[in-house]
């Protein structure tokens, strides 16, 4: 806000109306005038309007549709709150708690309404910023009087701009045909929708409109002629039908002729209403009565009749409507009672008694029509809302659900009721949510789990790096309302365990080729030749264990089928005759046998170990204690052979063996993560994981590789160190 350099004060308010309060209400706004004389004295709109004269010429628009002393005071006072330091304990220390919100909540909405205007300098931001002015409005909706308040003023600085008939203020005019003349409209408020229209529509398109106006005074004379003397025949004729009526020229504004003409197509002539009447009586009878009269002496034009008594519009305007010709010229003629003729020029307006009525209700009207009176102007709030968006007509719960708060430069972000200020950063950008770590609700500091409420400004900081929390995701610590920020949350987590996975599989496939020398082999040949699409995809496979690592063995070390078993060979030989095998087990009598380590029981040295002779797969090592092996022992006796470890010594640090850990422990965050160091520690490769969480406890089973078993005891003690782990021991077939 700039400053004048010549002192002004504000004009006296004996122009202002006596309202139902009598003279206390008159004292309350002189009360606030004096107030802020002071305050408003020598500051100037970016508009260049003096600040007092705007604020007086408001005051006096407001008093003129039907505002109520608090409205006025209103206005006074939230012009003055710019230069107070604490304005809320200021005036509800000296008006009271309602008056002081009232007033604040409008200096806030005037004061937003500034900073928008100042950002529609870019031509290419200017549906944008519309788009912010009518969820601006929507975010203070819920106590109409601010929003009334809002359009007044706008009304004046446009009425101001439109009188210094210069460039430079386009913004202010397209404001008024995209957003207030459509809320002045849904509000039924329709002095103020004409004015603003004729107003805006000069000051962008002022060619058209001193053309048009010329046509019209061009032809006034005659036309009021004409209007005069239907207007006389009508009075006199239903004056005799016992109806007792007020026939009224009615103007038509240029802009909605314009309008009119464009949208049809018509040539100024083809305008049939530029002719109008308005008929007022007392009763409804009287204007079915009127309209039987009318169109029965009248010739009535075919698909021009609308009858909004039996069907009021979505605003509650209520007239019958009809086109006639008389003496050759078109008339346009609507017909209402005197209420309703106050509701159409005032609208809303009509009803502001309800805003005061308190909890024992005021002037007739009590709280339960409160309420209904406060749900219907909502009503036509989220109407307005949706005829500017091109949404469908009905109404839902979820239009109540909803809130509307602001960014630091102004911006209105749509959010669900009960949004906190981290749903705020993950509608403003995905990473802005994930990054979250502190937040401002109108420069005040506030934990992030705080619910947002209507017109609050939001401030978001992050850090350069980092992630969501688990937390956020706890319903009961209510960190996030919205699903869709959840759904973000839950993505970011779903996306670190792919990558871990991913990355544990990467490592299993290499280890692997390096066991086998084979590190030159191209991971995406490999991944292809194994029927996957991608490297990547082998590997998360692996890494679910998904995907058993002795498929990638076969294909890099092709089997080669045994020969059928000799019946021989089951026979012992009195001698014994020690050989190495594939799998580092000495077989006793049995030259290059093909044998292999049972999964059932995972050998290692130093187990004690038998062999089973198998039918066309070589010989099963198994552990003499194994379940399975016992069984193949009952039988079939006869196929047992004695097998031993050979080569131990000198193989111990570089053979490995598959070994199976079972942990039992209660289930929290960071379980696996630290039993899986202590593996790490001990240089034992994990190369499988099964977990199973029932009721907070788990059940993990760990497939570790061991050059030998006999460490495993050491490790285990460890591992039943660990916070939460109730046992950990080797797994037995």
């Amino acid at each position: 806000m700039k400053t004048d350099s010549s002192p002004a004060s504000l004009p006296a308010s004996q122009a202002l109306p006596v309202t139902e309060a009598g003279q206390a209400s008159q004292a309350l706004v002189e009360k606030a005038r004096v107030f802020a004389q002071a305050l408003l004295s020598g500051q100037q709109l970016p508009t260049g309007e003096r600040l007092a004269d705007h604020a007086q010429a408001v005051v006096d628009l407001v008093a003129h549709i039907g505002g109520t002393a608090d409205m006025q005071a209103a206005v006074y006072l939230a012009y003055a709150c710019d230069q107070l330091n604490k304005p809320q304990e200021l005036l509800a220390a000296a008006f009271g708690d309602e008056l002081a919100h009232l007033a604040v909540e409008a200096q806030r909405l005037f004061q937003l309404q500034r900073q928008a205007r100042q950002q529609r300098d870019d031509p290419l931001q200017s549906r944008v910023q519309i788009e912010n002015v009518r969820r601006m409005l929507l975010a203070f909706s819920r106590d109409l009087r601010v929003v009334m308040l809002l359009m007044a003023s706008h009304v004046q600085s446009l009425r101001y701009t439109a009188s210094l008939k210069v460039a430079g203020f386009e913004a202010i005019a397209r404001e008024s045909l995209q957003v207030f003349a459509p809320l002045a409209n849904r509000l039924g408020v329709w002095q103020i929708k004409w004015e603003m229209e004729d107003l805006a529509f000069r000051m962008l398109e002022p060619a058209v409109y001193k053309e048009v106006a010329g046509w019209l005074e061009l032809k006034r004379t005659d036309r009021e002629q004409e209007i005069a003397q239907v207007q006389a025949f009508l009075q006199t004729q239903l004056k005799q039908q016992g109806i007792n009526a007020q026939v009224q020229g009615r103007p038509k504004n240029i802009y909605s002729i314009v309008k009119k003409m464009r949208g049809k197509s018509l040539n100024f002539d083809q305008v049939r209403d530029l002719r109008a009447l308005r008929i007022i009586v007392a009763h409804v009878d009287d204007c079915y009565r009127a309209l039987s009269w009318v169109h029965g002496h009248m010739q009535a034009l075919d698909n021009e009749y609308d009858d909004y008594i039996a069907k009021p519009k979505a605003n509650g305007y209520q007239s019958l409507h009809t086109v006639v010709r008389h003496a050759g010229q078109v008339l346009e003629i609507q017909i209402r009672t005197q209420a309703m003729h106050e509701h159409a020029e005032f609208g809303v307006a009509a009803h502001w008694a309800y805003k005061e009525a308190g909890v024992k209700g005021y002037a007739g009207v009590s709280a339960s029509a409160e309420q209904a009176q406060k749900m219907a102007v909502l009503r036509q709030l989220l109407a307005w809302e949706r005829d500017l968006s091109g949404a469908p007509e009905s109404h839902t719960a979820q239009d109540d659900d909803k809130i509307y708060v602001l960014t630091p430069e102004a911006a209105i972000v749509e959010l669900p009721l009960g949004a906190t200020p981290i749903d705020f950063a993950y509608t403003l950008h995905t990473q802005l949510g994930h990054r979250c770590r502190g937040a401002k609700l109108d420069g005040v500091l506030v934990p992030l789990n705080t619910p947002l409420r209507n017109g609050q400004t939001v401030e978001i900081t992050a850090i350069k790096e980092g992630g969501p929390s688990r937390d956020w995701l706890n319903p009961e610590l209510g960190f996030l309302a919205s699903g869709r920020a959840k759904a973000k949350v839950r993505a970011w987590f779903n996306a670190q365990k792919a990558a871990q996975t991913m990355a544990r599989g990467r490592d299993l496939v290499e280890k692997l080729l390096q066991r086998e020398g084979r590190t030159a082999f191209k991971l995406e040949d490999l991944a292809k030749q194994l029927g996957f699409d991608s490297a990547a995809h082998l590997f998360e496979v692996v890494g679910k264990d998904e995907f058993s690592l002795r498929h990638i063995e076969l294909l890099l070390r092709p089997a080669v089928a045994p020969e059928p078993l000799d019946e021989r060979l089951l026979r012992k030989v009195q001698r014994p005759k020690p050989l190495n095998s594939p799998g580092g087990v000495l077989v006793v009598g049995v030259d290059s046998l093909l044998t292999q380590l049972a999964r059932c029981c995972r050998p290692a040295p130093p187990d004690d170990i038998k062999g089973f002779v198998t039918r066309g797969k070589g010989i099963s090592v198994h552990r003499v204690e194994c379940r399975n092996f016992l069984q193949l022992v009952q039988r079939s006796p006869d196929r047992v052979i004695d097998v031993a470890w050979g080569g131990h010594e000198a193989a111990v640090g570089s053979a490995v063996y598959p070994v199976d850990v079972q942990v039992l422990a209660h289930d929290r965050q960071g379980l696996l993560r630290d039993i899986s160091e202590v593996f790490a520690k001990d240089k034992m490769n994990v190369i499988g994981v099964q977990t199973q969480s029932i009721k907070e406890v788990a059940w993990m089973t760990f497939t570790i590789e061991v050059p030998d078993a006999s460490r495993l005891t050491k490790v285990l003690s460890i591992v039943k160190t660990v916070a939460g782990v109730q046992s950990a021991r080797r797994l037995a077939a």
